[in-house]
């Protein structure tokens, strides 16, 4: 029988060497015992071409291990596993007491059965092609982890280490994992959530010309007047027809989609520059600092005070 504290990490070709590495180094420090697993016991390379020692065939560990991790992998090749490796994690993700994923190892959790009819996140980039390919499995974009029962999922590669501090805490308190963050130089529980990351422009090119120009005018000039009857106006339609427009080809509505462009506008400002928050407010079009913090709160989970200090690239 397998006691509290054993972790196996099941790994193969190709695996993300920091999915790998942040847990192992936060559970390591805290007095867990982490090995890893593979088909076979064989030596695996990770994304890097760094190799990695591998200390158990997975074949050979019982379900009755206390925690399974599953890391990620690049997607850039498909997001299948091979039906051996899947039948394992299966198996184990069975009788372990928790079952964990960095990353898109969601991938690999799904394709073992492990996610269905449970909440569950990935890397930002991925939980859209997530939530197709498994419908079954109700896919929050914007957490740094879910907790759903035994199964537990991290968002994108340094996600990883969120969950790993998050084991330590319900395991040993917050003391300790106060401490291991402390040591390892990262937040306990980072500000904001996967939002703060996504890229700009990520709504697909309008079929109409008159509705691109008018997202162009918002882009170019954040802090000018784009009402919905400026807007309206200068497409020569309704306000009413305009909405219409918006949600059908960019599937929000004028307003959302103009503040979504000025919380980016300030985003960039605040990662950039020194000037004040309230002037950020001002040439974003957000009028007030009051106005932008609430913005980012709702949007972000974190205000421009916390964004900026985190993120920020210029001294304060």
């Amino acid at each position: 029988m397998e006691t509290e504290g054993d972790v196996v990490v099941v790994v193969g070709d190709g695996v993300v060497l920091l999915d790998v590495a942040g847990p192992v180094q936060v559970l390591h420090g805290s007095g867990y015992r982490v090995r890893l697993a593979s088909l076979g016991g064989r030596a695996v390379v990770s994304d890097t071409g760094i190799p990695l020692g591998v200390e158990l065939a997975v074949e050979d560990v019982p379900e009755t291990v206390d925690t399974v991790m599953v890391p990620g992998y690049p997607t850039v090749n498909g997001h299948g596993h091979p039906q051996e490796l899947i039948a394992h994690v299966r198996r184990l993700g069975a009788g372990a007491r928790r079952t964990t994923s960095a990353c898109t190892g969601a991938y690999l959790l799904a394709e073992a059965g492990l996610l269905d009819g449970r909440r569950a996140t990935t890397h930002w980039a991925e939980c859209a092609m997530l939530a197709r390919r498994f419908p079954q499995v109700r896919v929050e974009p914007d957490a740094i982890y879910v907790r759903d029962g035994p199964v537990i999922t991290s968002a994108g590669v340094t996600a990883g280490i969120d969950l790993a501090l998050a084991l330590v805490e319900e395991d040993h308190g917050p003391e300790v994992a106060r401490t291991a963050a402390k040591y390892l130089v990262v937040f306990l529980q980072r500000p904001g959530g996967q939002s703060q990351f996504s890229v700009r422009s990520a709504v697909t090119p309008p079929r109409n010309a008159g509705l691109r120009r008018v997202l162009d005018a918002v882009v170019a000039d954040p802090g000018g007047n784009h009402t919905l009857a400026a807007m309206a106006e200068r497409l020569a339609v309704s306000e009413r027809h305009l909405n219409r427009l918006f949600r059908r080809e960019v599937g929000s509505t004028p307003g959302q989609y103009v503040e979504s462009v000025r919380m980016e506008a300030a985003q960039a400002m605040l990662e950039s520059c020194d000037a004040g928050v309230d002037t950020i407010a001002r040439t974003c079009g957000f009028g007030t600092d009051e106005t932008m913090r609430r913005v980012f709160v709702r949007l972000l989970g974190a205000p421009p005070a916390a964004y900026r200090a985190r993120f920020g690239t210029t001294p304060a």
